[in-house]
């Protein structure tokens, strides 16, 4: 079993694999890119992103570690003078590594390693996008308490508007017009009494008419 083993011999003694990646890592500072297998690229990215952090420090120490692994003065002069500068800036993951899928004869996982600096496609797709806010655990309950606020304002309209809708359901006015109705429902009788003297005026008025006539033949007489 292997427990605790995470280096990959790449089915190579010690000398043979330490020249193996000295090269690699030769050519991906010299070309920016390379082509090779997936475990060898893995292998690399391991080798080679320390020495790029130690070339960020232009010293003679720095100059002398690198060589010892490197044993390229191309190298190195290449290494310290562009590469360090674009990198500057950077704090880690140096290199990128892109699938390309299975090679023709053994079936073997190939990628592609190359510094990310030196991409210029994605550079440039990455500076025309728009940035994006970082999403945090505190921005999520930022967007929780912005949306509790816009909330509140409208449930206190719906507050504010509930008391109108209640004066207007209650009626003190329909309560006011009932005793009107029933003053004029007492009216009424008083009415008819005030018209009973004009139908006693017309009742005795056959009694004038008869008072009358009895009179008429007195006069002849």
């Amino acid at each position: 079993m292997r427990h605790g083993k995470t280096i990959n011999h790449l089915g190579r003694t010690r000398s043979h694999r330490k020249a193996m990646l000295s090269n690699m890592a030769n050519s991906l500072i010299l070309n920016k890119r390379i082509v090779t297998t997936v475990a060898k690229a893995k292998a690399l990215r391991k080798y080679v992103e320390p020495l790029l952090t130690k070339s960020k420090e232009d010293t003679t120490h720095n100059r002398r570690t690198i060589f010892s692994y490197l044993k390229s003065k191309d190298s190195i002069k290449t290494l310290f003078g562009e590469v360090s500068e674009k990198i500057a800036n950077r704090n880690g993951g140096y290199t990128r590594i892109i699938k390309l899928g299975t090679r023709q004869g053994d079936a073997a996982e190939t990628a592609m390693i190359e510094l990310v600096d030196y991409n210029e496609v994605l550079l440039t797709a990455s500076s025309a996008a728009p940035e994006k806010a970082k999403r945090t655990r505190r921005a999520g309950s930022a967007k929780k308490s912005d949306s509790v606020e816009t909330t509140i304002p409208d449930a206190v309209v719906v507050e504010d508007e509930a008391p109108i809708a209640d004066e207007v359901v209650t009626a003190p006015v329909v309560e006011d017009e009932a005793p009107v109705a029933e003053e004029v429902a007492e009216a009424a009788p008083v009415a008819e009494v005030e018209e009973t003297p004009e139908i006693a005026a017309s009742e005795d008025a056959p009694a004038e008419e008869k008072d009358s006539a009895n009179e008429e033949p007195k006069t002849e007489a």
